[in-house]
């Protein structure tokens, strides 16, 4: 687990990616801190070493095969019972399969935002109604399905949705996919979220 403890009275939990903690995720995470929040990003993949890029596929089948998104919900919800009455404020952030996580922990009630980047998986579980107010970010084309859809069946009370020119992964400068103009965007309306909220 990484933690960065400010003595914040707000805290933001980070979900990470298949590929676990990895440099984007720690950068990430320092810069969330020095926005004085009080940061937590879990180990979901409980190892060492993260995934690296090259190994995408493999990383995935052990997201999906040893993690899985419902015990991995269950694990940002254990953690939220244990610190919410220490934070006047809580936020998840979440990318990629993590977005998907923070989408399943929205319906927490000590939760007072949520942000989500490229959560394609979120198609799965859009029955969900967030209890508290969401952003999501989505690149303008995905391969496994239509962000535009996605977006039209998102179209609900406290939920707000971006896109942006780039692919899944635009906000990590360490990947090939990455766009400097989508992710200082995106990185400038979750502050404004943050905020707000």
């Amino acid at each position: 687990m990484l933690q960065i403890l400010r003595k914040s009275d707000n805290l933001i939990i980070v979900i990470h990616e298949i590929y676990g903690i990895n440099q984007h995720i720690k950068n990430f995470c320092d810069i969330l801190s020095k926005q004085d929040f009080d940061v937590i990003c879990p180990n979901l993949l409980e190892r060492e070493q993260p995934f690296d890029y090259s190994e995408e596929k493999v990383a995935y089948h052990n997201f999906m095969e040893t993690v899985g998104f419902s015990d991995a919900a269950d694990k940002i919800k254990n953690l939220l019972a244990g610190v919410k009455n220490k934070y006047q404020k809580i936020y998840i952030i979440g990318f990629s399969v993590g977005a998907t996580i923070a989408w399943l922990c929205s319906e927490e009630d000590c939760l007072d935002g949520v942000v989500g980047y490229y959560g394609s998986r979120i198609r799965n579980f859009t029955k969900i109604v967030p209890l508290c107010p969401i952003i999501l970010f989505f690149p303008q084309e995905e391969q496994s399905f239509n962000v535009d859809e996605l977006i039209l069946n998102l179209d609900k009370k406290n939920i707000e949705v971006h896109k942006y020119i780039g692919h899944h992964g635009f906000s990590d400068p360490y990947s090939i996919k990455f766009n400097e103009k989508s992710s200082q965007q995106a990185f400038n309306e979750m502050l404004n979220f943050l905020k707000k909220h």
